[in-house]
């Protein structure tokens, strides 16, 4: 906490320095685990489904008692650690005047891509006018929420670019990848341009009372090694730069990053640069823990597709994950990935109920079982 936080900010005044995430996103593993997931507040929840009707994403996103309700029920319903900022990544560029639609099974569609050095000159800044929808919907949310933590999040610049470059969502990001290569510049100039709307967009939920901040980097695993470090990570650094004043915990989470995932939690090659990466499903978190190193915090990683599977199967998989995760400094429970819209919700606060019953995790045997309760 610094003194750039305002004083009625909940780290400035208390309300949620000592809750169990923030404890763990700054290295201090709590008695208890803290839980939350990805994507808890959606298309999972009758409750959400029922608000949303005839209310386009976007706007659902933009209207501030809306997205405060969003983001809370999830809170009410399973008992998690802290609420994720109801929005999309797609907003900021959105609010700094690009033409994007989220069209209904397919995902955000721009309306012209942005393909040539032209395009980005006519790019525009973020301005803070422009926030004042997120920042009345984060207030309003962090008033409810009392001593639980929000988390405000961000799309990182390269998957922003990947969505710009394309045109909409694409399975090898071929067009945003050549331009890295054919036109180094003009992609430099364009993660630069999305790193600062990320950033603006970061900040401002953090001063309107977020707590943490998440960098999410959806198309990650699309990149060599080589072109992340060279290429995005500094622009992902200058992303979470926006924020570092403010001395609020930062998670850095991509999709697909085991490659990466060293180079995510010294972003810009920077020790201390982040306080917490994700990782999803496919590496195990005892493996992540020896990439990363012991002086970060591991978020994750239990894999969404579990959450369909019979109880038995799931809760051998949530205490292997909490087992592997209890050589890390501190660890964050969370899925690899958000929570797939058929997820029975009452699934998920069983989930809850089980970290929350495993205590710090790392007295969770080999086999399983929970020693400390043997």
């Amino acid at each position: 906490m610094t003194d750039a936080l305002p004083t009625t900010h909940p780290l400035a005044d208390g309300r949620t320095t000592g809750s169990r995430l923030v404890r763990a996103l700054r290295g201090d593993r709590p008695e208890t685990l803290p839980v939350w997931f990805m994507r808890q507040a959606g298309r999972s929840l009758p409750e959400y489904r029922e608000l949303r009707v005839g209310t386009a994403m976007l706007d659902a996103c933009l209207d501030p008692a809306l997205a405060s309700e969003i983001t809370l029920q999830p809170v009410r319903r399973h008992g998690v650690d802290a609420g994720i900022f109801f929005s999309d990544i797609v907003v900021p560029i959105k609010l700094a005047g690009v033409d994007v639609e989220i069209v209904p099974g397919r995902g955000p569609v721009l309306g012209s891509p942005v393909r040539t050095a032209a395009d980005v000159d006519a790019l525009r800044p973020l301005e803070t006018e422009a926030l004042a929808p997120i920042t009345e919907a984060v207030a309003r949310t962090v008033a409810e929420l009392g001593s639980t933590p929000l988390i405000g999040f961000a799309g990182a610049p390269f998957t922003l670019a990947a969505y710009l470059v394309e045109g909409g969502p694409s399975k090898d990001h071929i067009r945003a990848r050549t331009m890295m290569h054919a036109e180094p510049e003009t992609w430099a100039r364009l993660l630069d341009w999305a790193a600062d709307v990320s950033g603006a967009f970061l900040r401002a939920q953090v001063l309107a009372g977020a707590s943490a901040a998440q960098l999410f980097d959806s198309w990650v695993g699309s990149l060599s090694r080589a072109d992340y470090v060279s290429r995005v990570a500094p622009h992902s650094a200058r992303a979470l730069s926006h924020v570092t004043d403010l001395g609020v915990p930062r998670i850095h989470f991509g999709v697909g990053s085991g490659e990466v995932l060293a180079d995510m939690a010294t972003v810009g090659g920077s020790v201390g640069a982040v306080d917490a990466v994700g990782v999803d499903w496919r590496l195990p978190l005892d493996e992540a823990v020896q990439r990363v190193g012991s002086d970060v915090t591991v978020q994750g990683n239990l894999d969404p597709a579990m959450l369909s599977a019979p109880w038995p199967v799931l809760e051998t998989h949530v205490r292997d994950v909490v087992r592997r995760g209890g050589v890390a400094r501190a660890h964050v429970v969370n899925l690899g990935h958000g929570v797939p819209p058929e997820t029975d919700p009452t699934v998920l606060t069983r989930v809850v109920e089980l970290v929350h019953a495993l205590g710090d995790g790392t007295d969770v045997g080999t086999d399983g079982t929970d020693r400390a309760a043997s």
